[in-house]
């Protein structure tokens, strides 16, 4: 439901069509897209091979950035209250130190084959998307299960049916910002002379989990699913890309018998800040440059993003994260006010470097209560997937990105820009920016973005909740028979969702098997 019949996507510019129609592809797309369009009239809203391809008639495709987005989680999770009782800490220790409300986690029958499975399958039957008008696919993902088969291959599966194996890209890792590399990466390919008119998806999933500890309340898991291409609704800024990478021992798996990381997580904080911090620089520095040659004199700031989204590791760090970029322009600012308005209050800290400021707690304490109304605004409604259902490593920031879009509606974001911090250990980072459409028309490519995913509030409310002692038991299950071979999961399949992937079999040489439930009548009548 991306497109309507009739929207300009649909009009083709002659010299491309020329093009790109002598090309066996081009026919094959077309005639299956023909067939598909008499059975359902939902497929009138995809646009051919050519018709994307008139994107690129004036050299660079026009708002290259995400049609549609699908998020994916667990139907099972365990209250954070209840696991601090359980564990033996203090009330609030989870709910307020780290702001955590509920953690999804997934049992035996779930791993990051069946997660991206189920999402991917997901968008594609909700948007009623043929197999064939896909031309790329990358995984980004952390959790790894076979150090030679890709996640990708495993998904082509679905694209069987079609007969369509031509579909570059392949998994990307860096611990969370697998999904970011692959995000770029699949702009890059349909801003590139490699593009052949179809679209590209990009699949982001994770299992995270922690030994037992501090550590484990921070878990979480999920997969979101990105329909990548000309047009969009969300497009991505271009040239407006911030980048920090080093190497670091923050975050690690070492051991590779093993689901656990090694993590130290003080270092692990100050590189997430000081990273932030170098890409805030970066990317204030190329948008300050755009300005100027469109005379604009006034510096970026913070107050011009309209909604501010972060890799979340835990939602009170992104508190803190609002907070931090709230620093850096105060600090760029020597005149800044602090007599009244948002830096009220910070003028004991004017002359500070950065570097010096990541264990402050008086310094914190101050930016906390002087951004709080800003975070309220900004960020806070991005959190709400994170806080219900935990971390989910590479598709984070996607899924805070989903709970903005699932919030307001097209008149609220229209012509907005929304902010992005992604993070990933090791360490990969950069700060970009999406710019949303202005177009709020009924049946509009953003109204039928949003429209997808208002039902997350409701689909995570609808999930079961586990006592703390099953949660354990479940963890302990499923550490000992991690990675075993000839290995039947014991995992209940009815308490999956409709339309869930999972696996069934792993037989003696380690090959994996899925099937899937099947999905409720108004999922199966897109299929």
């Amino acid at each position: 439901t991306l497109f309507r019949s009739g929207h300009s996507s649909w009009s083709h510019s002659a010299s491309m069509s020329r093009i790109f129609i002598r090309t066996g592809r081009y026919v094959q797309l077309t005639r299956v897209l023909q067939r598909r369009r008499a059975h359902s009239p939902r497929l009138r809203s995809f646009a051919s091979g050519s018709a994307l391809l008139k994107a690129a008639s004036n050299s660079w495709p026009n708002d290259v950035g995400i049609l549609a987005l699908e998020v994916y989680f667990p139907s099972q999770y365990v209250e954070q209250t209840e696991l601090e009782k359980y564990d033996g800490v203090d009330a609030g220790k989870y709910t307020v130190g780290l702001g955590q409300t509920r953690m999804g986690f997934c049992s035996d029958r779930e791993d990051i084959n069946s997660l991206c499975l189920t999402v991917v399958q997901r968008l594609m039957e909700r948007n009623s998307l043929p197999s064939t008008s896909i031309g790329r696919l990358e995984v980004g993902t952390e959790t790894i299960i076979d150090k030679s088969k890709a996640v990708k291959t495993v998904l082509m599966q679905l694209f069987e049916g079609s007969g369509n194996t031509d579909i570059e890209g392949i998994d990307t890792t860096n611990a969370c910002y697998g999904g970011t590399a692959s995000l770029f990466n699949a702009a890059n390919w349909v801003e590139s002379s490699a593009w052949d008119g179809r679209y590209a998806l990009v699949v982001c999933g994770d299992i995270a989990v922690y030994a037992t500890g501090s550590a484990r309340p921070t878990g979480g898991a999920g997969a979101v699913a990105m329909l990548v291409g000309p047009n969009a609704p969300l497009s991505l800024e271009r040239g407006l890309r911030g980048t920090h990478m080093q190497h670091v021992y923050d975050f690690y798996k070492p051991d590779l018998s093993s689901e656990y990381p090694v993590v130290d997580g003080k270092l692990s904080i100050e590189c997430y800040f000081s990273a932030l911090d170098q890409c805030y620089s970066v990317y204030r520095k190329k948008i300050n440059e755009q300005q100027k040659r469109d005379e604009i004199s006034k510096p970026f700031t913070l107050s011009e993003f309209q909604h501010m989204i972060f890799h979340t590791p835990f939602c009170k760090l992104v508190q803190k994260s609002l907070a931090r970029l709230m620093l850096n322009d105060f600090l760029s600012d020597s005149s800044a006010n602090t007599e009244s308005g948002i830096y009220q209050g910070l003028e004991a800290f004017r002359g500070m470097k950065l570097e010096d400021t990541y264990s402050n707690k008086e310094l914190e304490k101050a930016l906390l209560k002087a951004s709080q109304g800003v975070f309220n605004e900004k960020t806070k409604p991005s959190l709400l997937l994170s806080t219900q259902n935990g971390n989910m490593y590479t598709p984070s920031v996607y899924g805070c990105l989903a709970s903005v879009l699932a919030q307001y509606s097209a008149q609220q974001l229209a012509g907005s820009r929304i902010g992005a911090f992604s993070y990933g250990s090791g360490l990969a980072s950069s700060m970009f920016s999406l710019r949303v459409s202005q177009d709020t028309a009924p049946g509009s490519p953003l109204n039928n973005l949003l429209s997808s995913l208002s039902d997350l509030p409701e689909r995570l409310e609808a999930r079961k909740r586990i006592k703390p002692e099953q949660f354990a038991d479940i963890m302990k299950m499923k550490e000992e028979t991690h990675h075993l071979a000839n290995y039947t999961p014991q995992g209940s399949v009815s308490d999956l969702a409709p339309g869930t992937w999972y696996l069934t079999q792993v037989d003696e040489k380690h090959r994996r098997f899925y099937s899937r439930r099947p999905p409720t009548e108004k999922e199966a009548v897109h299929q």
